[in-house]
């Protein structure tokens, strides 16, 4: 492989990408999506000290929104488009080897998706002056980001290796993600919900006067408990989920998260928890009954890295399998394809 010709395969690529007026259009759009998000991230936040690391949580939420959104359509046709256009065999006699065409185009796709976040540092940069963001905070969310972006791409060039007509592997590409993004929340939500226990419920109980009594528990026996407990896990590989969980969480003095990274991995964490006996100290917690945040949080375990592992994997895999077919000599190609 060489670095020169790796270059030079995801410049034309991009050159191809930057003729077309609709590619201006689109990060207008989204920067004018971006500048109403931010504006009523502002106003959402306004009532705390943390309003910056409020606003950051969001503008860099909606760019992750954006990219599995629309980076399926720019890499989902990066090699089968060439080949469909009989542009692919051209380049396939030239010095570049399969690795270089490959990584060319998996280079391209992923400086396309970080186009997007190019176009959000203004807004990244205005949600500082909110005060209240944390550097680390920063750098782990910026980081995860550009995995998912660099994931999100080799699934479409994946995808577009494997699969000759590039409508259908453009489609293919939607479907995956899809299924990162909502199939997951699919099975969490039915899974959840399909498996049911009986639970006991310990609280304190309170006098005729209608004080409580922190010396006696009530326990009552509750029924028909959805078990989510037992199916977090399919959460994790969430690109959503991933990013959040796996930035760094800061809390307000009464232990709860600032952003919206905290808020996500609050409810994720909290689906850790098992539903079979529940306390509420009415006598604990300044009368709330309740854990705050922060306590689920820190009596829970992370899985963002789990669910990064499946994401790599699976994109991996499909990365390697069109490594394969696109490799020449071919002794088969799929009915109908072009070659020159």
């Amino acid at each position: 492989m060489s670095l020169a010709n790796i270059g030079i395969i995801a410049r034309l690529e991009l050159t191809q990408r930057l003729r077309s007026v609709g590619w201006y259009v689109l990060l207008g759009v989204f920067a004018l999506i971006l500048l109403g998000v931010t504006g009523l991230a502002f106003a959402v936040y306004s009532w705390g000290d943390f309003i910056g690391a409020g606003v950051y949580s969001i503008v860099v939420n909606i760019v992750l929104l954006l990219v599995v959104l629309v980076s399926p359509t720019l890499s989902g046709n990066a090699i089968n488009g060439d080949r469909d256009a009989a542009t692919l065999g051209a380049i396939q006699v030239t010095a570049a080897s399969t690795g270089d065409i490959m990584l060319g185009k998996l280079l391209a796709a992923v400086a396309t998706g970080g186009a997007f976040l190019l176009v959000a540092v203004p807004f990244l940069a205005l949600s500082l002056l909110g005060g209240g963001a944390n550097p680390l905070v920063l750098l782990v969310s910026l980081l995860v980001l550009a995995a998912e972006i660099i994931v999100v791409a080799a699934i479409g060039v994946g995808l577009s290796g494997l699969i000759a007509r590039p409508l259908f592997s453009v489609a293919a590409t939607y479907l995956v993600v899809a299924a990162f993004v909502f199939g997951t929340l699919i099975a969490f939500g039915l899974g959840g919900m399909a498996v049911r226990s009986e639970g006991t419920s310990y609280s304190r109980p309170y006098d005729a006067n209608g004080n409580v009594d922190c010396d006696e528990w009530q326990v009552s026996t509750m029924h028909e408990v959805p078990r989510f407990d037992l199916v977090w896990w399919a959460l994790a590989a969430n690109p959503f989920v991933v990013l959040a969980d796996a930035t760094p969480t800061e809390f307000t003095p009464d232990g709860y998260p600032v952003d919206l990274f905290g808020q996500i991995k609050t409810g994720v964490r909290g689906a850790q928890q098992s539903p079979l006996e529940q306390r509420w100290d009415d006598c604990d917690r300044d009368g709330s009954g309740y854990p705050t945040p922060q306590e689920v949080i820190e009596s829970s375990v992370p899985s963002w890295f789990v669910g990064l592992g499946v994401q790599v994997v699976i994109a991996g895999s499909l990365f390697a399998g069109a490594w394969a077919r696109t490799r020449t000599p071919a002794r088969r190609l799929p009915p109908g394809t072009r070659i020159a």
